[in-house]
């Protein structure tokens, strides 16, 4: 009886994740998706260091069209282990990235070093800087330590839409209106090297990737 609910379950999570992602899908085919300084940083999959794509918790909804062009790199991401990020897993899968289980809060240590090494390997990854709970864009220090132990450069990315519906949530998380236009924005890599010669070195690095997304993110304007 057990392994039959068991069963039951897993098979009525794929079923919820199958029809949420092709809902997603084309719910976000009615968006006007104009996508910005896309070029330098996808110049580093050819011929520089690996590449951490970064947002925050709020914003990667509108994104999530967008990463399925890069499936063929196998990218990464860190997607905690609670009940949402289950569902959020199996989305990344359909979208062809390769979810990686683990949170501050639970199972982290063991997720940071499996994508340190998933980034080494297919030389892409993505990172939610905020997430899972937050405080909202306050960068955690697991950011930077993922970055500098893969020898990858952080590439910030902001999304902005001019309808959207506003959660009541911790990070007032956001999903543009059908229609609306969407502006996927890439900000400038960062590196992040030499941070153990440094005193302090995470910390500073940390605080000057907050400080740049707070300004690029609020900069941020659809015309």
């Amino acid at each position: 009886m057990m392994m039959f609910k068991s069963t039951q379950k897993a098979v009525q999570r794929r079923l919820s994740s199958d029809f949420l992602y092709r809902l997603i899908s084309l719910y976000s085919r009615t968006f006007r998706l104009v996508v910005e300084n896309e070029m330098q940083w996808q110049n580093y999959l050819k011929n520089g260091p690996p590449v951490l794509l970064c947002c925050y918790h709020q914003q990667f909804f509108a994104g999530i069209r967008y990463c399925k062009k890069f499936r063929r790199y196998r990218p990464s991401v860190m997607i905690s282990q609670s009940d949402d990020g289950e569902l959020a897993a199996r989305i990344a899968q359909h979208c062809g990235w390769t979810p990686v289980r683990g949170s501050s809060t639970r199972g982290g240590i063991a997720a940071l070093r499996h994508m340190v090494r998933n980034l080494r390997t297919h030389r892409m990854g993505a990172h939610i800087v905020d997430g899972p709970q937050g405080p909202a864009g306050i960068v955690k220090p697991g950011t930077i330590q993922m970055a500098h132990m893969a020898g990858a450069v952080i590439v910030p990315f902001y999304t902005r839409a001019n309808r959207a519906w506003f959660f009541n949530s911790w990070d007032r998380f956001f999903i543009p209106k059908p229609f609306s236009t969407v502006v996927l924005r890439f900000g400038e890599a960062m590196p992040v090297e030499n941070l153990n010669k440094q005193k302090n070195g995470i910390e500073q690095k940390r605080r000057q990737l907050e400080d740049r997304m707070k300004q690029e993110s609020t900069a941020l304007r659809i015309e």
